[in-house]
């Protein structure tokens, strides 16, 4: 029997469980701040500052302050912080460079199991992603990087930001399916538990480098989720598939 029984789609949080941004993130910004003098700033750490903006930025669309705006957008809002974090003055930095530096993340590289499992999965079900990221983000990604999505799905055609209900339950209707026979797969316990209680089927996988060395976070599933696995080919594995 399968681990998800009555599930006809699954559907992916990426960045963390699909693809690494951390170490994408950090590769680009390397080459980005050696080129404006700034070497000496570990891409890591940059990375970590960006990424660190992200849920406040969304959370000012969640609470209504804010329209509905595109992940792309928020990104280089945020971006441009960080840089004055770091003493440099995005007024004075080429806009093409900043516009690519932004891009950074349509060019994440997926974790070394998810392309194979994903290929493995979309055999028996239907798969895209549930992502907070927009649509031409995604897009460009699994263009780049070869991921077999069915369908680019997310906050975008949703209009609604992970862990906001709406952002499943929308993307559920969408589909024409019930909640119930959607699973999402992440490797986040807090976007888990928002989509099972919006009805959604769930499936933890463990992505502990997410965060690199010392990570604290999401260290191993903390609920009785529907399947718990270490990487995506397990999970194809538990499916049948």
């Amino acid at each position: 029997m399968s681990a998800l029984p009555g599930v006809k789609a699954l559907v992916f949080d990426t960045f963390g469980t699909v693809v690494d941004w951390r170490g994408g993130i950090a590769r680009d910004a390397r080459t980005f701040l050696a080129r404006h003098g700034r070497a000496d700033v570990d891409p890591h750490g940059f990375a970590d500052a960006w990424r660190k903006r992200y849920q406040p930025a969304m959370e000012e669309v969640r609470s209504g302050r804010r329209p509905f705006t595109r992940l792309d957008v928020l990104h280089r809002e945020n971006l441009d912080l960080v840089l004055r974090d770091h003493g440099l003055d995005p007024d004075a930095l080429p806009a093409d460079d900043l516009d690519w530096l932004n891009r950074a993340w349509h060019r994440l590289d997926p974790w070394p199991d998810a392309i194979p499992g994903l290929l493995r999965l979309k055999a028996r079900y239907f798969i895209g992603p549930l992502s907070n990221g927009n649509i031409l983000l995604l897009a460009n990604m699994a263009k780049r990087a070869g991921i077999p999505w069915d369908a680019i799905l997310g906050a975008e055609p949703a209009r609604a930001y992970k862990p906001q209900p709406e952002a499943y339950t929308r993307t559920a209707e969408i589909l024409g399916l019930a909640p119930g026979e959607v699973a999402l797969v992440a490797a986040h316990n807090g976007d888990l538990a928002a989509a099972r209680d919006a009805g959604l089927a769930t499936a933890f996988v463990l992505r502990p480098h997410e965060h690199g060395p010392g990570q604290r976070t999401d260290t191993r599933a903390e609920s009785d989720w529907g399947a718990s696995v270490n990487s995506f080919e397990e999970l194809a594995d538990r499916l049948g598939c």
